[in-house]
């Protein structure tokens, strides 16, 4: 059984949860976050069951930077624990024949417990927390981490009730500004990048940082900022295409792919194209605000084919355009 402290500290997390309100996606982003003390695990995750596959849609530990993995629901434990709807474990994934051993490779995970997500009486996803270490989980970790899912799956359930939006999209798009959220924004770079690969036909990336926000916030207060970031976001929905997919990374920062470019200045068109509707006054309440933004970006395939690569290159480009004061 777990000891008392554990419990408390499961109480702890069920209060901040509750803060979160109909938050589906910060609530598990939370979750996966708090997994890690609560039972010394080295990583955690949820993974929604969506179109035959699982998918990460919260990250926590060593399975950082994997947001969007696509799993195999037929070659997967987790695949295995949304069939039976039950708690699994896995002594040794080195050994293990229910496991997607490549996937537990990349994440280098060893051990780990698949707790079933259950939504209206359906399992749509597991929390699962991982150690790289053999035989790492006890009974106590099982029954604490039981105890978290059941906190997931009533976030479901309240998110469902309260908002006719799916589950899928209270996971994957920002709250604030309706645009894609980073998981989404991962899962559909990866598979431009695997198309990419495939097909042959170019992509880009914009990493996109607004100008100047900090100043609107410490002048105007954070409720004057919140309507500059929604104006904003509209903007750039305004200045991509129905193939390009648009997304808040957090703050003041956004990412946009742009799939496919046929014309070899599909990058600085789409950048101009940018510039050029952010530019358009913004008047808030009789007072107008100025809208700008550093864009950086990186061509796929000539800047690489690697998810994380391409928004390193996209990123250091935005740093030095931003420190060049050119726009």
């Amino acid at each position: 059984m777990p000891t008392q402290a554990k419990l408390i500290q499961v109480i702890g997390i069920q209060t901040e949860i509750a803060k979160l309100g109909l938050d589906l996606g910060g609530v598990m982003q939370y979750v996966v976050e708090q997994t890690l003390p609560l039972i010394d695990a080295d990583g955690a995750a949820i993974e929604l069951a969506e179109d035959g596959e699982m998918v990460y849609r919260a990250t926590a530990g060593i399975c950082n930077g994997q947001l969007g993995l696509r799993l195999s629901m037929g070659g997967s434990l987790s695949g295995a624990c949304v069939a039976t709807g039950e708690m699994l474990s896995c002594a040794d994934a080195d050994i293990d024949p229910r496991v997607d051993r490549e996937a537990c490779m990349k994440v280098g995970l060893r051990a780990m417990i698949v707790m079933p997500l259950k939504h209206d009486g359906v399992t749509v996803g597991v929390l699962k927390a991982m150690s790289v270490s053999p035989d790492k989980f006890g009974a106590a970790d099982m029954s604490l981490l039981g105890m978290l899912s059941e906190v997931v799956a009533a976030a479901m359930y309240f998110s469902a009730k309260y908002d006719s939006d799916s589950l899928f999209i209270k996971a994957t798009r920002d709250a604030m500004t309706g645009l894609a959220n980073r998981a989404l924004f991962m899962d559909r770079l990866r598979n431009v990048v695997a198309r990419v690969d495939r097909e042959r036909r170019r992509s880009g990336v914009l990493m996109i940082d607004m100008d100047g926000l900090k100043q609107i916030n410490d002048a105007h207060g954070h409720r004057i900022g919140d309507a500059v970031i929604v104006a904003f976001s509209d903007r750039l929905k305004k200045a991509t295409r129905n193939t390009d997919t648009a997304a808040r990374l957090g703050g003041d920062e956004f990412g946009i792919i742009l799939s496919p470019l046929e014309n070899p200045d599909g990058l600085d068109a789409a950048i101009r194209r940018i510039h050029a509707e952010i530019a358009q006054p913004f008047v808030f309440e009789n007072q107008p605000y100025p809208l700008k933004a550093s864009i950086g970006c990186a061509s796929v395939p000539e800047d690489g084919i690697e998810p994380e690569h391409l928004l390193e290159v996209a990123d250091l480009r935005m740093y030095a355009i931003k420190q060049s004061g050119r726009k």
